[in-house]
């Protein structure tokens, strides 16, 4: 990890025990001590199972994509993606480091790079879609509730489904009609030509066009084998299941076990999607807010809401973080690119 990564991670750190201490102003420690030592240990376990089942199938997709075509790449190295993924995300503005973490991890497995994107860029489709998919079904389920209790926040949903929904046909276009992208995009990209040099912009350009053609040639490829796309489809809907399922078994710790799961997993979707809106690093900020201000009706304790607030930024924040660091610092194994799958 680069020094800028290192101060960025320190930096996020500081920020959320800021925002920690913020939301504890009004609640008295011992209270919250006391809450917390009445917690029930096994639905927190199980919380906590949630994210770690959340990161082990993401490296089973990883797996399964790498190996239909790359032998001995081994199930360590593909754990080390979405865990390095995590890091990257979290310190990060829009979680845009992600991708690149990913793609570095998969380097340094002697995975070529062309096709170490193609497989990124296949699994971050199927995850978009997917996402697309269970919002959609959130919104049923809980937008209501949204827009009677919190309006605002209810543009924000809205806002942020609209962003996932264009990026998700962005990229079914490059998939399926190509040449018709390639047109849209020479227009749409044309701006930035005001702002850089002519040999940076074209340079630019053909980086995109060349973004486009392996993605599209990917999709050609993975189409040609529906049962390995019908496979990553299912374990990216348990991934995210189990992600989405974690603040109730949050709430279930802290005794309250008359909850909706499908309002209280509708709602954390939600908050996911806003999340994905706020430019600082790990929506830090937002992410309370909207946390807070979505499930004070479920939780009527303050002490217990600020507590439920904390156990789920910790699991699903800076849990992946303090685990994609340590991920780095795992040597990988090197696998033969030149190897066709068995």
């Amino acid at each position: 990890m680069s020094r800028r990564n290192k101060i960025t991670l320190l930096a996020m750190v500081i920020i959320g025990a800021l925002i920690l201490a913020y939301s504890m102003k009004d609640i008295k420690l011992s209270v919250l001590i006391h809450d917390f030592f009445t917690l029930d240990p096994w639905w927190l376990l199980v919380a906590f199972g949630c994210i770690c089942a959340y990161l082990l199938i993401e490296g089973i997709i990883t797996k399964v994509l790498v190996s239909n075509r790359v032998k001995k790449f081994t199930f360590k190295d593909a754990l080390r993606v979405p865990l390095v993924e995590q890091l990257f995300n979290g310190i990060t503005p829009f979680s845009s480091g992600g991708q690149p973490g990913q793609l570095i991890v998969m380097l340094q497995t002697g995975i070529d790079g062309g096709r170490a994107s193609s497989v990124l860029l296949m699994k971050f489709v199927v995850y978009q879609a997917m996402i697309v998919i269970n919002f959609f079904i959130s919104l049923v389920i809980g937008f209501h509730f949204v827009a009677s209790k919190m309006h605002f926040l209810a543009l924000f949903v809205l806002f942020g489904f609209l962003i996932h929904f264009f990026v998700i046909v962005g990229l079914l276009m490059i998939m399926y009609w190509p040449r018709f992208t390639k047109r849209v995009t020479k227009i749409l990209f044309y701006p930035v030509k005001w702002f850089v040099k002519d040999k940076k912009f074209y340079a630019m350009q053909v980086t995109l066009y060349e973004k486009i053609d392996n993605l599209y040639e990917e999709s050609i490829r993975i189409g040609r084998q529906p049962k390995l796309l019908l496979k990553v489809v299912v374990l990216t809907f348990f991934q995210l299941l189990f992600y989405y399922l974690i603040p109730y078994f949050i709430m279930l710790s802290l005794g309250y076990d008359s909850v909706n799961v499908f309002m209280v997993t509708s709602l954390h979707i939600m908050i996911v999607m806003i999340i994905s809106l706020f430019p600082i690093p790990g929506g830090s900020g937002g992410a309370e807010f909207s946390f807070e201000s979505l499930f004070h009706s479920f939780i009527s304790s303050n002490s217990k809401l600020v507590l439920a607030m904390i156990l789920w930024r910790l699991l699903t924040y800076y849990f992946g973080m303090a685990a994609g660091a340590f991920a780095l610092l795992i040597k990988p194994d090197k696998v033969d690119d030149s190897d066709k799958p068995a």
